[in-house]
């Protein structure tokens, strides 16, 4: 498949798939490689054949779906906000309740939740030995919720996690070591789709990263952070990607960490200056 013929064929069906074309530009060329291998299974030999063929049959919109979800995911990704989080943000929250009630939406294989998991364990536990953790992981995609499940990793992705935390938490010298058990308990992963349902809260930290703010359409991204930011507890925490925007017209949210993406819905008495009116998100 041309990169042309790729290019214009994300524009025809991105709005269909409530997603947006510029969310793909760093991934473009894995998923055009992914279309083209589509084409050949089904043994169509232009563009314009499989536009035809997903306007015959609504079941291939399904499977063009899958192949537009690109996850590039590891342990501890960008180091900084989980520092942040458990150095500064969440010892308060754990101060007034002794469950921390985290949703980690989009998991992909489970390098977040874990990550949270460990962080919990070994950063948290120590200076509040009564806290517990509650952690959802939602997923769309079976075969990922299927991988984290199994919690076995290369050790690639855990280059960025503390070299004492990795010791703990991945023991033996395997080159795909398994998550040890205890960093398992309070973790339930779910299917769900977010632009159909998101779970019950109220939860005092969502992780919603490279997800809904990268791929999905101006609408439904403003659809879906009214969501998130409704099942946030008082005072919880929202944590996007590195390289996110919020949308426009969304609502009004007050950053608590510098420039990281960590944000919070604004009390009455919120400092001004670190309030972000994502109206001018994006």
């Amino acid at each position: 498949m041309k990169d042309q013929d790729c290019a214009e064929l994300l524009q025809w069906i991105a709005p269909r798939l409530r997603l947006r074309p510029e969310g793909f530009r760093r991934v473009r060329g894995q998923v055009c490689k992914r279309m083209a291998r589509r084409l050949a299974t089904l043994g169509l030999t232009s563009v314009s054949a499989y536009r035809a063929r997903l306007e015959s049959d609504p079941e291939e919109w399904a499977v063009l779906d899958s192949l537009c979800r690109v996850t590039v995911s590891r342990f501890y990704r960008d180091a900084r906000i989980f520092d942040v989080l458990r150095e500064e943000l969440l010892p308060p929250l754990l101060e007034s309740s002794p469950v921390l009630r985290v949703w980690s939406a989009g998991c992909a294989s489970g390098e977040e939740p874990y990550t949270v998991s460990i962080l919990f364990r070994l950063g948290l536990l120590p200076r509040f030995p009564a806290a517990r953790l509650e952690l959802l992981a939602t997923e769309v995609d079976a075969g990922l919720l299927e991988r984290a499940r199994r919690g076995c990793y290369p050790r690639g992705t855990l280059r960025e996690l503390p070299a004492d935390w990795v010791a703990r938490a991945f023991p033996g010298p395997d080159e795909a070591p398994c998550l040890s058990p205890e960093y398992r308990e309070g973790l339930v992963f779910q299917r769900e789709d977010l632009r159909a349902g998101m779970p019950e809260g109220p939860f005092q930290l969502v992780l919603c990263r490279n997800v809904a703010f990268t791929y999905f359409a101006p609408p439904l991204q403003r659809e879906v952070l009214a969501g998130l930011v409704a099942r946030l507890a008082p005072g919880g925490l929202l944590v996007t990607g590195a390289e996110e925007s919020l949308p426009e017209g969304g609502v009004a949210l007050e950053r608590v960490a510098g420039p990281l993406p960590i944000f919070r819905v604004p009390g009455p008495s919120a400092p001004a200056k670190h309030r972000l009116d994502v109206s001018g998100g994006m």
